[in-house]
């Protein structure tokens, strides 16, 4: 099938700095603005503690109770991030994937270090630090940092979503206009992903019937959904800390975030992110049965 015209990205009017618009917030205490401000130092933080064990020939690997990798670097980059945190925002809880939660109140922080430990244990670039900030368990901050491969992606509800253009400049981004499931580029985590929740036949079913799929793994598809390059990311066994920083960024966007049922949870184990436009189609097909 030849390809779809792509739709041009809509990008947000002006050169406005996303950190100095004032944001309209649903709770007391630091505005949205700050809390955006200071997500984007927390990984600048990370990205210099991450970075400088980035494929080093010594670099130590644990293995976790789950039989999950560890290395020394996701460790010390949660410890750089929560440092910060204790210093500027005492009273946040935080929920880091390597040293759990600590505190209990409203405004939470949930970090993964390290996302896609895997890829940086053996020196491929395609990880990234999540930093998210929630509220009531709703993700109202996002940052994505992928140092490695010199991109960022943020957001904060209410003010757009924003990435670093080649110029270093900030850009706004969006989802794409494409409206038809056999135009939709796709991506998936793994096929391992799908067969643990006997998905299989559905994954095959859903790659026969778009434009073009590819298991492009981790935060990075995500971004690429938000910038309008992929109409659909879904993914299994995810974890609050995998997704919460990716939501509000895919949102911001213009797009939609649910679990694979539907339901805005985060603790669902499940992720599906879309244009928008796609998104109902989508459930339906997916939770279609399937027909000879």
């Amino acid at each position: 099938m030849a390809a779809p015209n792509r739709p041009s990205i809509a990008l947000y009017p002006g050169r406005v700095s996303p950190i100095d618009e004032p944001l309209a917030t649903a709770h007391s205490g630091p505005s949205l603005t700050d809390d955006l401000a200071l997500a984007l130092r927390l990984a600048d933080a990370a990205d210099a503690v991450a970075m400088a064990r980035f494929d080093a020939a010594d670099l130590r690997i644990d293995t976790k109770p789950d039989r999950t990798h560890v290395t020394e670097a996701d460790l010390a980059t949660e410890r750089a991030i929560r440092a910060i945190l204790d210093a500027e925002r005492p009273d946040d809880a935080i929920l880091g994937e390597e040293f759990g939660t600590s505190g209990d109140t409203a405004r939470r922080w949930v970090i993964d270090p390290i996302d896609g430990t895997h890829n940086y244990m053996r020196g491929i670039p395609v990880w990234a630090t999540l930093i998210a900030l929630t509220v009531d368990g709703v993700p109202q901050v996002g940052v994505v940092s992928q140092p490695a491969l010199g991109r960022r992606w943020w957001a904060a509800t209410g003010h757009g979503a924003w990435t670093n253009g080649r110029d270093g400049e900030a850009r706004g981004i969006h989802v794409s206009g494409v409206d038809e499931i056999a135009h939709a580029s796709i991506s998936f985590q793994s096929i391992e992903q799908w067969d643990d929740v006997d998905l299989v036949p559905t994954l095959e079913r859903l790659t026969r019937a778009v434009w073009r799929d590819r298991g492009y793994g981790d935060a990075l598809p995500y971004m690429w959904l938000a910038e309008g390059r992929l109409e659909l990311v879904a993914e299994f066994g995810v974890k609050e800390y995998d997704i919460a920083a990716i939501a509000p960024i895919v949102r911001e966007a213009g797009g939609r975030f649910s679990a694979f049922d539907g339901s805005d949870r985060l603790d669902a184990e499940s992720s599906l992110a879309t244009n928008g436009v796609l998104h109902d189609a989508f459930l339906t097909f997916l939770h279609a049965e399937d027909t000879p």
